[in-house]
């Protein structure tokens, strides 16, 4: 059945960053919800495709050739092979829409940084 789903008090429940948290799931996708703050290592997702959504706060995705600097409201999708890597110099909180699968990390373990899948709130 479908119930409605507060992004705000999602949020509220952790306190976490670089820890992805699934609110729902749809046509093998994850809708996820993660706070950032700090730069993320550099990574890729061979097979995957990310869209990062910034809810509050301001975010970057950083690529080899360029930046793209998000602000509420705004977003980007990083496509797949793409190296890039995440930052926020204050906290964040983004919503990330990709492959129910998707290990955070990418193609690299991180002991800091890779988050157990499947975590849901």
């Amino acid at each position: 059945m479908s119930e409605k789903i507060s992004i705000n008090e999602k949020f509220a429940r952790f306190t976490d960053h670089w820890r992805p948290k699934t609110v729902a799931s749809l046509n093998r996708q994850d809708v996820k919800l993660v706070k950032v703050q700090g730069e993320f290592p550099w990574h890729r997702h061979e097979a995957e495709d990310e869209f990062f959504l910034v809810w509050k706060g301001r975010f970057r995705v950083e690529f080899r050739d360029r930046i793209v600097d998000l602000g509420p409201g705004e977003a980007v999708v990083v496509e797949r092979g793409v190296e890039h890597r995440t930052a926020a110099d204050e906290e964040a909180e983004i919503i990330i829409f990709e492959p129910a699968d998707v290990r955070n990390t990418g193609d690299i373990v991180d002991e800091t940084y890779t988050a157990p899948q499947g975590v849901s709130i």
